[in-house]
């Protein structure tokens, strides 16, 4: 009877997946229907321990960013007993329980949302297919007396997620105890500054710093606190000046709720980000938030640089790619957004900026044309090529990958603006600090290339393109929280204004029991 009643409410729901437009439902219905094949469609969760196992487990969620109420928790406590007299309602609460298991093994596995409906990332496949579906349900099977083992199983053992998943701890802990104060406007704050805002400051700072020399209610701006906002700073990627201006006053408004907010939709991001990156042994990633750049082996850093990528207007592209090739000391052909909104107006203003720069008119069969004959204000399809030295925009090198956004990573000779805490300057190139070591360790990666032909190469200032010997995955991302391995969080700035959309989705996401309402009601 039980059986019997389990394989109905399976197939019923798969023909309401089939009729309905959610891919995911779909995918859900068949993992369901597959879960069950292997059981012999007999009950699993009537176990009062095992269900109890279940609920345990889907409560800690909470600790992944995870809403537990989404995955039915509250149906789930409610358990119609093995004495219940309506098969079907029994059948269709064992469904519920293993639905909401498959679910929270799938999106702890590789994320609560599909990132292409939200931030798609080039060429990038999603997981969620057969083989990662049957991974994900061979875990299941086994562990259905322990659900809490089967989700540690899945979570992401990166870097990143461990210590985000510590932080959204730490926070909820402090959470308890209030709000962060807030601080008022008013002018800047300066070191040794008396001002009444002050003792807001030492309130603000010293529970996380646990500093007794904060811990007063003096309205001197000291040393002890400016200190406490350097810190502050250096973790908000703000300039780090001890100065308690606009922007550092905007960060140190962030409510609390804000800030666990912006750690739960990072830890959606590293869940998409280990799901591609967990395939790597060696890969180059950028992030492009935090404008740093990363050579990693076995999740572990063996190089960092800064970087200067794309401003908000012409922002970086999210990818993931294959590094094949590089060219060293390149021409740099000026892509036509540049051209028209930011190499027109200076021709316009001086025909000279053209010689000063060394950039050549040239015509799309290769031609070179002179730009004294040339309407700057009806310019027709020409061309501006700069040639390749030490005032090239691209330095000595371009680090080419396959992408349909013309984006590339390379050297420049702007090495002062790497100074900066902000570096979104870029029209969608990734500029890179240091940029020969990173060619230095592409090619003892991949043994392809002669240093020493390098070297050569370099010195005669001629173009020439060298393959490697192997391609190196490179992934560009985006994420705007990290911590460390205390779980202290460090939060940069949207600076593409991504967070918004991402944390409208994850409260928009459609409730994991919905796909069950076609069997029967469980409540």
């Amino acid at each position: 009877m039980a059986q019997a009643a389990i394989r109905a409410g399976v197939e019923q729901i798969q023909r309401a997946a089939m009729v309905g437009s959610d891919p995911a439902a779909r995918t859900a219905a068949d993992n369901l229907a597959m879960f069950y094949a292997q059981h012999a469609h007999t009950p699993v969760w009537e176990s009062d321990s095992r269900l109890t196992g279940l609920i345990s487990a889907l409560e800690g969620l909470v600790d992944d960013g995870l809403e537990p109420n989404d995955y039915s928790v509250q149906s789930l406590r409610h358990s119609p007993g093995a004495s219940a007299h309506d098969p079907k309602r029994r059948a269709c609460h064992d469904i519920l329980a293993t639905h909401a298991f498959l679910q929270a093994l799938t999106h702890l596995a590789h994320g609560r949302l599909d990132p292409a409906s939200v931030e798609p990332l080039w060429r990038f496949e999603s997981p969620r297919n057969n083989v990662a579906n049957h991974a994900l349900l061979l875990i299941a099977y086994t562990e259905l007396d322990s659900p809490s083992n089967a989700f540690d199983r899945v979570r992401p053992g990166t870097t990143l997620y461990r210590n985000l998943r510590q932080a959204l701890a730490r926070l909820r802990l402090e959470a308890t105890q209030g709000d962060w104060p807030q601080i008022p406007a008013g002018r800047s704050l300066r070191p040794g500054a008396i001002d009444p805002r002050v003792p807001l400051l030492r309130a603000r700072f010293s529970a996380p710093y646990d500093d007794p020399s904060i811990s007063s209610d003096a309205d001197i701006y000291d040393d002890a606190v400016v200190e406490a906002v350097k810190r502050f700073q250096r973790r908000h990627h703000l300039e780090v000046d001890g100065i308690v201006g606009s922007a550092t006053l905007a960060a140190l408004n962030v409510p609390l709720a804000g800030r666990i907010e912006q750690v739960r939709i990072n830890l959606e991001r590293a869940r998409w980000l280990a799901s591609v990156t967990t395939p790597l042994s060696e890969y180059v990633l950028v992030d492009v938030a935090g404008a740093a750049i990363s050579f990693r082996r076995n999740d572990e850093t063996v190089w960092s640089a800064r970087t200067q990528v794309g401003r908000a207007s012409r922002p970086t592209p999210l990818l993931k790619s294959e590094i094949t090739h590089l060219t060293f000391n390149p021409t740099w052909t000026v892509p036509p957004t540049i051209l028209r909104k930011d190499k027109l107006p200076e021709i316009r203003r001086d025909i000279d900026y053209l010689a000063r720069n060394r950039i050549r008119v040239i015509d799309h069969a290769g031609n070179e044309l002179d730009p004294a004959f040339i309407d700057w204000n009806q310019p027709g399809a020409v061309l501006l090529r700069q040639d390749a030295g030490p005032d090239n925009a691209l330095g000595r090198v371009a680090i080419r990958f396959p992408n349909p956004f013309s984006v590339y990573l390379h050297d420049t000779p702007s090495q002062r603006l790497f100074e900066r805490d902000q570096r979104a300057f870029s029209s969608g190139c990734v500029r890179v600090e240091r940029a020969m070591e990173l060619v230095d360790l592409l090619i003892g990666s991949t043994n392809g290339i002669d240093r020493t032909l390098v070297s050569e190469i370099i010195e005669s200032g001629k173009t020439r393109n060298l393959s490697l010997g192997r391609p190196v995955p490179i992934l560009i991302a985006y994420w705007t929280a990290e911590a460390d391995a205390d779980g202290e969080p460090w939060f940069r700035n949207d600076i593409y204004a991504r967070d918004s959309a991402l944390r409208r989705a994850m409260s928009a996401a459609t409730p994991f029991d919905e796909i069950i309402v076609s069997c029967s009601p469980v409540r």
